[in-house]
């Protein structure tokens, strides 16, 4: 049973390790404070799209505190949102996929995380960039989304 468990989560194993983007901590802000461990917080990160050059993602994510999220035990709740900009010139790929993960962040100990997917919406040249929180067994509705115009940079 166990090694049926672990070949269950091996794609997603590795669907992890493909996912280059690293986001940095823009900053944080206290949502309720804590007596013991960590306060509750609202966390903003920024990621570039490691395959669209010119394109900047911010997500902001809320962040459990207390004991349990000072030891990294806790489950962060399925709250966020998601903006995506031209920060730059845009160079597509010759074969951009209809649909890719640019950004994994786990949210819990155990099978739940935040995704950033980015699709291509070849009708409109537009980028559109989907935040969901996915959880392994039951999955979870919250999502966001942003959207990026492919469009000339600097008025050319």
């Amino acid at each position: 049973m166990i090694a049926k468990t672990a070949f269950a989560a091996l794609p997603i194993f590795l669907a992890v390790l493909a996912v280059p983007a690293q986001a940095e901590t823009v900053g944080c802000v206290t949502t309720a404070w804590k007596l013991l461990g960590a306060n509750h917080k609202v966390c903003v990160e920024s990621l570039h799209d490691p395959k669209i050059p010119g394109v900047t993602c911010h997500v902001s994510q809320a962040r459990t505190g207390g004991i349990s999220g000072s030891l990294g035990l806790a489950q962060d709740p399925s709250q966020f949102s998601l903006a995506c900009r031209q920060t730059g010139p845009i160079t597509l790929p010759d074969k951009l996929p209809k649909e890719a993960t640019i950004f994994t962040e786990d949210t819990s100990v155990l099978f739940k995380e935040t995704r950033v997917i980015r699709m291509w919406d070849a009708a409109n040249r537009t980028l559109v960039y989907l935040a969901i929180s996915r959880k392994l067994i039951e999955g979870a509705p919250a999502n966001s989304i942003s959207t990026v115009p492919v469009m000339p940079w600097g008025g050319r």
